[in-house]
């Protein structure tokens, strides 16, 4: 058995969330060089790029794109900056774009506007012919990053050498994790899941087994599973950080739930406080929030759901109605410019796109589809064998799951 007490530590994506945060709606992209002295950390581009208007930066990705025509294929999650998700040939959350992703067998280079997690499940889901490029590098994600492949192959160590032969614990992670995790759960009978899909994919774990290691957002698993009727004294938190994560043998042997000590830093911005402040404000005014949000805050709230439901919960609305949305930032503005006989508005004043979703500057995607016209392919995403093949095993079984 494992039973270490290690340092923890913050990932960078983390502390860089509140960079961009800003008490207006304004998210107008300005030259990379300016968004780079705010003291990011991104990957660098040459000069030329960096300081290229993003109207320039605009034309020349549309001449490229224009140029490289069926070879090219760019997705892009409903996170993405306006000046980027524009040149998507497919928008969608993590679900709908690795559907997407299975299913383009033409294109040679799939370009994936988001983030590294979503560009390895392109990688691993596509053919070996084609090509995943990931504009940004250093896009990553920081609930992704909170759960380390070490912590968590100690921590299912630990816990299988705890519970009696008579259990049975099913790995599932979210969609937002390495596919060093996915690989895990692949290889131990267990499942992939998304916001959209993690409903059914608790019916096809507790099918096979009669405990669940959730990974890595702790939210998600928790209100997913309290919905399927698990009371949340029969939930627990674990903590990589502490040894047995913080519980005694009998905590684990009884727990039906063990939630990784994972959070979206967007979606834990929202509070009640908040969805009481919109209810005041406005009359009749409609809740929706995405299932990484706190316990209490989906509790409090209309509706919650996926990025796709809160989408299709909105447009498929009367005029006139109102709506307070707890997601990401850009999303919410989109959606209140694409919808403008309805009220929306986000939950959080002050203004927080997800950091590493805003890393994807449209500098980034014109860089890479000018290395295309030239015959050169940068950031590349490859996914090693064994791990593409024990995730994909998991994916599949993701997909297979509505």
């Amino acid at each position: 058995m494992v039973s270490k007490t290690k340092k923890p530590s913050i990932p960078i994506t983390e502390i860089e969330q509140s960079a961009f945060c800003q008490t207006d709606e304004d998210l107008a992209s300005k030259t990379l060089q300016e968004e780079f002295e705010i003291g990011v950390q991104w990957q660098k581009l040459p000069i030329s790029y960096m300081r290229t208007s993003p109207e320039q930066l605009s034309n020349n990705i549309q001449k490229a794109k224009k140029t490289l025509g069926q070879k090219l294929v760019i997705l892009g999650h409903h996170y993405q900056r306006n000046e980027v998700i524009q040149f998507a040939d497919f928008r969608g959350d993590s679900f709908k774009l690795s559907q997407f992703a299975a299913e383009q067998k033409e294109a040679e280079f799939i370009v994936f506007c988001g983030v590294h997690f979503m560009a390895e499940t392109a990688d691993i889901l596509s053919t070996p012919q084609q090509k995943v490029i990931l504009p940004n590098m250093t896009a990553g994600c920081s609930m992704s990053d909170m759960a380390q492949k070490d912590d968590v192959l100690d921590c299912w160590e630990d816990i299988n050498d705890v519970i009696s032969s008579k259990s049975s614990l099913i790995p599932m992670t979210y969609m937002n994790s390495a596919a060093a995790i996915k690989s895990l759960c692949g290889e131990n009978n267990g499942i992939v899941c998304t916001s959209s899909n993690a409903d059914a994919a608790f019916d096809w774990a507790f099918e096979r087994g009669d405990k669940i290691l959730f990974l890595p957002d702790q939210h998600l698993g928790r209100n997913t599973a309290y919905k399927k009727g698990i009371k949340l004294n029969e939930m627990i938190v674990w903590n990589p950080f502490k040894p047995l994560g913080g519980h005694t043998e009998e905590v684990l042997e009884k727990a039906k739930i063990i939630l990784w000590q994972g959070h979206c830093s967007v979606h834990t911005r929202f509070t009640v406080d908040q969805i009481r402040q919109a209810r005041e404000t406005h009359k009749d005014i409609n809740v929706i929030v995405h299932p990484e949000c706190t316990f209490d805050v989906v509790n409090e709230a209309d509706l919650c759901g996926s990025t796709e439901f809160i989408k299709k919960a909105i447009v498929d609305s009367p005029a006139g109605t109102k709506w307070a949305v707890g997601t990401e930032i850009s999303m919410v503005n989109r959606l209140a410019e694409e919808n403008p006989d309805k009220t929306i508005f986000c939950l959080d004043s002050v203004v927080c796109p997800c950091s590493t979703m805003y890393r994807i500057h449209p500098a980034y995607l014109s860089w890479v589809l000018d290395g295309l016209l030239e015959g050169v392919v940068v950031n590349q995403i490859q996914v090693d064998q064994k791990t593409r093949e024990f995730s994909r095993i998991a994916l599949e079984r993701m997909l297979s799951v509505v």
